[in-house]
């Protein structure tokens, strides 16, 4: 009898929460209008609201028309919504785990699901190891030759080296590594999956990948919206800690790894390890030389006004929690090195926006020394993340005319208008490999802690001076003078769409 390696029920922990509603929902409803979920497929919600599973649906009728970004399919809401069940009960209580075995042997056997279970950890992350130890306890995380068993992770992975060390090992202590999946959304969009395809999949731009022909590297991750409903845990994270060592340092090992023998998960998880292992470690001077903290005051946005961060809620008034940062990076190898790669992020900027701009290294001048040409612009290479997901290629073309002069040139690509605009959460892809066993767009324990052992000595640094050192830059704006500084001392400037 062949098995069904995709048959399976997804167990969310924190169904009732706003990640349920607004994205995995959303995510398994595109997958199954996409007819990418098998017909032996269920959904099992576990929360402290009470309620029963009817209560439950009728709450997601009223939520999947508001979030899943399209006009929903009679049919295929039917179709899904006949597979969810839902299940009462605390994270720290026993008798949960207890009800929730008994509610996947009957799901078992209405759907055929054959005993494979995904559980979608949708919660604070205190929750994370104790619900793991609770399903260890039950049986719930043993596989079997017919059987998978399978943990999906949220971020944070920790909040700093050590916490994130422990968090692993505590992990490990009921699953194998092959049975954890850290789930990084920004690692769902589409462009940044293309990466590799782009890079290694085409002939013209990997010869050109390397220090012989590239300036530098800019990273940006804009976002307009300040901390809404979040600022208890933005005042625990801060834009370093909730960005740094997960997004930008994924999208940095994308673009930088060296190609991978073949798409096994742990092959191309091996090369963007070693990238990471390159970085050249930041000594507390370069901490101060090399890094930008900021915190964003009151602005604008979109021509309203907007408070500071500090007059948030659940913001202290006299906080001195980082909102942006920003950050120069080495990569000690003979691909990249003395390449610097940029890297910002920041809440409440002029634009939202996630982009990796190449910038490729001047043309010589010589030729044009005597024409009327005064200059000509290096070509740069812009990977659009979101929201408008596309590449562009900027070059020097001749303006027409009898005379020479030289004007700047792009080549666009757009997903939507060459593939259509698919509705997509950033997480449909991400599902449907973990139920597949794919594991090549999640990060591996290794990677998770070298990532923040790069990110430590800023940590470090930044704990130790004075509470007032922190600048402010306005709502609406790209961040702090001092980031315009970082890059230009080097005779550069940040690129803004």
């Amino acid at each position: 009898m062949k098995v069904c390696e995709t048959c399976s029920v997804m167990v969310i922990f924190g169904a009732d929460g706003d990640l349920t509603k607004r994205k995995l929902i959303p995510a398994l409803y595109h997958l199954a209008a996409g007819k990418h979920l098998p017909k032996e497929f269920a959904v099992v919600g576990l929360a402290r609201t009470e309620m029963d599973t009817d209560e439950f649906k009728e709450k997601l009728d009223r939520e999947i028309r508001e979030y899943a970004g399209e006009s929903i399919e009679p049919a295929t809401w039917a179709w899904l919504r006949e597979r969810i069940y839902y299940v009462s009960g605390d994270f720290r209580d026993p008798h949960s785990y207890r009800r929730l075995r008994e509610t996947l042997k009957e799901v078992d056997g209405l759907h055929g699901t054959t005993g494979n279970y995904l559980f979608y950890l949708a919660t604070a992350p205190n929750f994370f190891g104790l619900i793991v130890e609770r399903l260890a306890t039950e049986g719930l995380t043993d596989q079997a030759p017919d059987n998978w068993r399978r943990v999906i992770i949220e971020k944070p992975f920790g909040r700093d080296l050590e916490s994130a060390k422990a968090l692993n090992q505590e992990l490990r202590r009921y699953l194998t590594e092959d049975q954890i999946y850290r789930i990084d959304h920004y690692l769902g969009k589409e462009t940044v999956q293309n990466i590799l395809v782009f890079r290694f999949g085409n002939g013209i731009f990997e010869p050109l990948w390397n220090r012989q022909y590239i300036d530098h590297v800019q990273i940006t991750v804009g976002e307009t919206l300040g901390v809404e409903h979040r600022g208890s845990y933005y005042e625990e994270a801060g834009a370093l800690r909730d960005m740094v060592p997960n997004h930008l340092m994924q999208l940095l090992s994308l673009v930088a790894m060296e190609p991978p023998n073949s798409f096994d998960p742990n092959a191309v998880r091996d090369e963007k390890a070693k990238v990471l292992r390159g970085i050249v470690p930041l000594h507390p001077f370069e901490v101060l030389r090399s890094t930008v903290a900021g915190q964003y005051g009151e602005g604008q946005i979109d021509g309203k006004p907007v408070p500071a961060y500090r007059d948030e809620a659940n913001v202290s008034r006299s906080s001195n929690t980082e909102t942006f940062v920003a950050l120069k990076l080495f990569i000690d190898s003979w691909r990249w090195a003395d390449v610097p790669f940029y890297m910002r992020t920041g809440k409440r900027l002029a634009k939202r926006v996630t982009e990796i701009g190449i910038h490729f290294k001047r043309a010589p001048f010589m030729l044009f020394r005597t024409t009327p040409v005064d200059d000509l612009a290096p070509n740069f290479l812009c990977i659009r993340v979101q929201p408008d997901e596309g590449i562009s290629l900027r070059f020097d073309a001749k303006v027409p005319g009898p005379s020479l002069k030289v004007g700047t040139v792009d080549m666009d690509f757009q997903y939507s208008k060459y593939f259509g605009d698919t509705p997509n959460t950033g997480y449909e892809t991400l599902l449907y490999d973990c139920l597949a066993g794919d594991a090549t767009l999640f990060q591996r324990a290794d990677t998770v802690e070298i990532a923040w052992s790069n990110v430590q000595p800023i940590l470090d640094v930044r704990a130790a001076l004075p509470t007032d050192t922190l600048p402010l830059y306005p709502a609406g704006s790209w961040g702090p003078r001092e980031a315009d500084e970082l890059i230009e001392r080097d005779g550069r400037r940040w690129h803004v769409t």
